[in-house]
């Protein structure tokens, strides 16, 4: 890659002297700052870079500091591991050890959050959050637009409904399976807004009479409905069509009426579709589900995400051969009951998710011709472009409280929040926005984090707005700082284990004693399988009930089913419940997930190794050659699965873990390998851009899966972003 070595000069300093700066920085990225990010900003770029540089030149050595310290613990723990080997695992001496060298934290005294200018979708609405890669234009505009979905359409494209009796989804529009979409949707009207008599089976008109929405049923019986602040008003579409809003647990769903719609003209009441506010927040992100290695990369990231905050960004594409452009849906415009207007948000809230502290970038290079911290040139980009957004620059207003809110992820521990907040601190000087204007989100996803995560919250209780639990990440970081304890359980039993148990506990022990009820979001993590609806509609109620007053879920079709768990589960009341409970301990967070010895057989380990070779092979051979960084890729058993660094990272850690203390060899690790990948070059044979891996197992991609589990152990607290990156840039 060429670079341009640009010299600014800064006059007025701080210090009231010139400085001089330099910065190696890729000229398309130049131009990107120069030609689109900065216009409408009153940000000269020579202000731009120069203030860059400062930064740089304050937190760059910080960073690195950080990062040594993860490298010094962890080589601690390490030695500490080997030289108990057969020993009993002593709890006591465990802990005394972390808090002897700084792992553990000395406890908290109490304390609440004190974040303000907080949006209503973060502080106050209970449900569905999308993550989503920025990099993909119609990925992004696809979540954004999610606030609001058909609950008709989730329904009929699912296996919510089951296809028995001639039910089926293939072909034309379907009146059988229709039937039973209206016949479920209904009674979720039943549920969610029930009448004082009837049921909406039997509706067939609405009306509006002395401020009182009225019921006809088919007896020619009028009712209403037995809780009347449900209903909220009404949205005139024109030509006898209408939609009534309602709001349950804080969340709206609006009634769509057109009786010469092909669905409403058979229906008794006219109803055509049943909107639900779904998609409440979306995660905009720039790390893990993408793939961004250079400038080339990290501009289509940053124009993207500028074009959401600007409301200009539009995609172009041929849909089932229709030629659809997408671009950002509008607010909401609703008459309410007292004649008022009211406008509600046609989009997701969106955060962005910056990179971790670990990685570099060579779209900027430092004077000595070092990659700079990714980290830090995320939070300086990402939060200037956000200030079209502040200062009304855009289409539309993302957020009405003028902040910027960026998810955090993979940080460990106090410090490195606390370095996040420094930062944040520092860009808001340098672009004269008020204190604590960039709120932070706390990943609670690496085991520093979590064992000191009140200690985290601390340093952040004037910013922070969310934390969540991410098991995949978590647990990728609990096999490698745990490497020299010994073997771990396979991935399935991980789950039953009591670490994992008392984690997702923790953070919403924590997350509701240090004031987040009403303030800022706990979190859940994702829904792995976007074809398995009905199993996800079945079980995820699991993380309202656990207090989460939001969880990731996979595509808008997802966000639209999960939405219906927060009409049946009041979140606020749940976490009134869990403020009586026992809280999680902290011996069992502590708890190693160890096999018992001889446990297995080697069925069960080849059984496992292939499970995990597949899973890595998968997604790296779509990163590696085709950039894609986050994507629904087929398992062993050939179900669906979200895969993204972080799958990755559990499954590399837990092969190398195995090969590390001898229940395979990296000549088995090989074959199976070569094995798993001539299954994933056959679940690919239909990818006309795919590269088939087999026969000959000397491609970037395979090198870089078989790199990721042999020298898994060997790599920064297990993360698999080191090979993916060369290999990429290497592909490219």
């Amino acid at each position: 890659m060429k670079f341009l070595k640009s010299i600014f000069r800064l006059f007025k300093s701080s210090d009231d002297k010139t400085i001089e700066m330099s910065l190696k920085i890729s000229p398309p990225l130049q131009d990107f700052v120069r030609n689109e990010m900065l216009p409408g900003l009153n940000i000269s770029e020579n202000y731009f870079w120069t203030s860059l540089q400062n930064i740089l030149n304050k937190f760059s050595k910080i960073n690195e500091e950080l990062l040594d310290k993860r490298k010094y613990l962890q080589n601690k723990i390490d030695n500490w591991h080997i030289d108990r080997r057969n020993k009993e695992f002593d709890i006591k001496e465990y802990k005394n050890f972390l808090v002897e060298i700084g792992y553990l934290y000395p406890r908290s005294e109490n304390f609440s959050i004190n974040t303000w200018d907080v949006d209503p979708e973060i502080r106050k609405i209970a449900g569905p959050q999308l993550v989503v890669p920025v990099m993909n234009a119609r990925f992004a505009l696809n979540a954004a637009n999610a606030r609001w979905g058909s609950l008709y359409d989730a329904l009929y494209g699912t296996d919510i409904i089951s296809e028995d009796n001639g039910a089926t989804r293939e072909g034309g529009y379907n009146p059988i399976r229709g039937n039973k979409v209206i016949e479920f949707s209904k009674n979720f009207l039943d549920e969610t807004i029930p009448l004082e008599n009837g049921t909406y089976q039997d509706v067939t008109n609405f009306e509006f009479v002395d401020s009182e929405l009225l019921v006809t049923l088919k007896d020619n019986s009028k009712t209403t409905l037995t809780n009347k602040d449900k209903y909220i008003g009404y949205m005139d579409k024109g030509e006898g069509a209408y939609g009534l809003l309602f709001k349950n647990n804080n969340l709206h769903f609006e009634i769509e009426i057109d009786r010469s719609h092909p669905i409403g003209q058979d229906d008794l009441a006219g109803i055509k579709d049943i909107l639900m506010e779904s998609a409440i927040t979306t995660i905009q992100d720039c790390e893990d589900s993408v793939a961004a290695v250079d400038a080339e990369d990290k501009i289509i990231v940053y124009r993207n995400w500028l074009g959401l905050m600007k409301g200009d960004l539009k995609r172009s594409f041929d849909k089932s051969g229709k030629f659809i452009t997408r671009e950002l849906s509008e607010d909401r415009k609703y008459l309410l009951k007292d004649g008022k207007m009211i406008l509600l948000p046609g989009r997701s809230l969106m955060l962005v998710r910056n990179v971790g502290h670990l990685m570099k970038n060579p779209a900027i290079k430092d004077q000595n011709d070092n990659e700079i911290p990714e980290g830090i040139m995320d939070a300086f980009f990402t939060s200037c472009i956000a200030i079209h957004d502040i200062i009304g620059n855009g289409k539309y207003k993302n957020s009405k409280t003028k902040s910027i809110y960026i998810v955090k992820p993979k940080m460990h521990g106090p410090e490195e929040v606390q370095f996040s907040c420094d930062l944040f601190s520092e860009i808001e000087n340098v672009f004269k926005l008020p204190k604590n204007t960039i709120k932070i989100g706390i990943m609670d996803e690496e085991r520093r984090t979590t064992l000191n995560l009140k200690e985290c919250i601390e340093v952040a209780k004037d910013r922070v707005i969310f934390i969540n639990t991410g098991f995949l990440d978590r647990t990728g970081d609990e096999i490698h700082t745990s490497m020299e304890a010994g073997p771990m359980v396979t991935k399935a039993e991980m789950k039953n284990q009591k670490w994992i148990q008392a984690y997702e506990n923790w953070n919403v022990d924590v997350g509701l004693e240090t004031g987040f009820k009403g303030n800022a979001q706990i979190g859940k993590g994702m829904w792995p399988m976007p074809d398995e609806m009905l199993e996800m509609y079945k079980t995820k109620t699991i993380h309202p009930k656990s207090g989460a007053n939001c969880a990731w879920v996979p595509s808008p079709t997802a966000a639209v089913i999960h939405s219906i768990h927060y009409h049946q589960i009041n979140v606020q009341s749940e976490q009134e419940k869990i403020l009586e409970r026992e809280n999680a301990n902290l011996n069992d967070l502590l708890d190693i997930p160890l096999l018992t010895s001889n446990s297995l057989t080697n069925e069960e380990i080849n059984d496992e190794l292939e499970n995990n070779a597949q899973g890595i092979l998968g997604y790296v051979v779509r990163w590696v050659d085709q950039g894609i960084g986050c994507s629904k890729v087929p398992d062993i058993n050939n179900v669906g699965l979200m895969e993204d660094r972080a799958t990755c990272r559990i499954s590399s850690q837990h092969i190398s873990n195995w090969l590390h203390h001898g229940l395979c060899s990296e000549e088995q690790v090989i074959e199976i390998m070569k094995k798993m990948a001539k299954v994933v070059d056959g679940q690919n044979k239909n990818d006309v851009n795919y590269k088939n891996m087999a026969p000959s197992f000397d491609g970037i991609a395979f090198k870089a899966a078989c790199d990721l589990a042999i020298k898994g152990k060997d790599q920064p607290s297990g993360y698999t972003e080191p090979i993916l990156h060369e290999m990429r840039l290497k592909r490219k």
